[in-house]
């Protein structure tokens, strides 16, 4: 969501601008979409062994999608310094007109890694002391590989999960759960609420296509 009250040219071209972000991050989920169906992901080969077209995918539609994502995902970051320069131009034109900052409220693309959403994970790793109220764990964190938006969110093997996106204890009855979030949360960040040994840790994740398959590249398991 994103205000901004002053009225004029600077101000039209970031809307624009953000208009176009949210246009080009829908068109990720739904090239990532296809990428799904068919069970591969960015660099899964597209040959069986005997170097024939593999015939369990479709082979045209997984090679335009991972090609537009890559064009998309280039187009987001140049998208997002442009907001950042408009935005910049909007403080600056409201400060030689009344002398005060404008009103903005736009959500960070990027983490202290510079990672931005939709392309890489993102970590708050906001660490509390347990408490009461913490909630229970209803599953847990098995292997996660190097790189991975598991792994560049701050998840590690044997965290147990008190909350995943709207998932927790009290509602939860299966991994399906898990597995619809993560699938219609392409891009998006979800929240996840974790206990590593006595601490208490919110992180947030962004499920996204990487160099393996999945779109988190860790193991998630009903805790026993």
């Amino acid at each position: 969501m994103v205000g901004i009250n002053m009225n004029g040219p600077a101000r039209d071209r970031v809307m624009k601008l953000i208009q176009d972000k949210d246009r080009i991050e829908r068109e990720i989920r739904e090239h990532t979409a296809v990428l799904e169906t068919n069970n591969v992901g960015m660099h899964d080969a597209l040959v069986d062994a005997e170097g024939f077209p593999r015939s369990d995918i479709d082979v045209y539609k997984v090679r335009h999608a991972r090609h537009r994502i890559i064009c998309l995902q280039n187009d987001h970051k140049n998208l997002m310094k442009m907001i950042e320069r408009g935005l910049a131009e909007v403080h600056s034109d409201l400060l030689g007109s009344n002398g005060e900052g404008p009103s903005v409220n736009v959500p960070s693309s990027s983490n202290g890694n510079g990672h931005i959403n939709g392309v890489n994970g993102a970590s708050s790793g906001d660490t509390v002391n347990g408490t009461a109220d913490e909630g229970q764990a209803f599953a847990v964190v098995g292997c996660v590989h190097n790189g991975s938006p598991a792994d560049v969110a701050g998840l590690q093997e044997y965290d147990e999960i008190l909350q995943f996106g709207s998932v927790n204890h009290e509602n939860f009855q299966d991994m399906s759960q898990i597995n619809n979030i993560v699938s219609h949360s392409v891009g998006q960040r979800v929240n996840v609420r974790i206990k590593r040994d006595h601490n208490i840790m919110n992180l947030t994740v962004v499920p996204r296509p990487w160099q393996q398959p999945g779109l988190l590249g860790c193991h998630i398991q009903r805790k026993s």
